[in-house]
């Protein structure tokens, strides 16, 4: 026991007396610092000061200006309230690209397997195609944003009021998913992987479909396509082919 008092805290009177001291040895230094600025001539206080104010525009002004070293970015960066990141501009380092060796990938990146191979025609240009879709963010924990084969419609409104339809060639879906659409045959069932560059473009949904038609698939795709902080934006749809309308 006599060993642990012997280790508590200082007396306070302690404590105040050698911070007392420090600051006494700190009062001359301070004091001498000023009565020699005060000794000096106002032309060399001027000249002084000057010569400060040039070093620090000299420091600052090559990260504004320099736009050949990105200083630019990092200016708009610090004011945006984002961390600039000079390794990173202008890179993609997420992950290598994964490829399937039961997929056929096209010239344009596009991975595609047949689940189902279709026995009926294939659609052209100019046709309007009625599918039923999966999505996935397979590039984020393979959460589903879409979901086939749930209840649609009704028999007094015809087989295919609420499933995705739009005409080939309009560009009004992802490069990807028409790219798939086009060598399917009716009744196929295809599973694509979908690489950033032939998804939605900005990132948004909203500017080509297929959209997600529930607020919770819009929610977590969403979340995806916006997050900054992702770099993996690939995608997988299953898609079937459900009707051809002949243009």
């Amino acid at each position: 026991m006599a060993s642990i008092s012997a280790t508590g805290f200082l007396p306070q009177s302690l404590t105040l007396s050698s911070a007392t001291a420090r600051a006494s040895t700190r009062r001359p230094i301070a004091c001498l610092s000023v009565q020699l600025q005060q000794q000096q001539p106002p032309s060399q206080r001027i000249e002084r000061r000057k010569i400060m104010v040039i070093g620090a525009v000299g420091l600052v002004a090559p990260a504004l200006w320099d736009s050949s070293n990105g200083g630019i970015e990092m200016a708009m960066a610090a004011s945006s309230g984002f961390t600039d990141m000079p390794a990173l501009r202008g890179k993609d380092y997420g992950k290598t690209k994964m490829r399937y060796p039961d997929y056929t990938e096209t010239v344009s990146g596009l991975q595609y397997k047949d689940l189902r191979v279709g026995d009926g025609p294939t659609p052209k240009m100019g046709d309007t195609v009625v599918v039923d879709w999966d999505g996935y963010t397979i590039g984020y924990y393979g959460r589903i944003f879409e979901a086939r084969n749930k209840t649609k419609g009704g028999s007094f409104v015809g087989d295919d009021k609420d499933f995705f339809k739009f005409r080939l060639g309009s560009q009004e879906v992802i490069p990807a998913f028409e790219e798939a659409i086009t060598g399917m045959s009716l009744g196929g069932v295809r599973r694509i992987i979908v690489p950033p560059e032939l998804g939605y473009p900005d990132n948004d949904f909203n500017k080509s479909g297929p959209k997600p038609t529930t607020f919770s698939g819009q929610r977590a795709l969403d979340f995806v396509l916006r997050n900054q902080g992702l770099i993996d934006k690939t995608l997988l749809f299953d898609i079937e082919l459900l009707k051809i309308i002949p243009n």
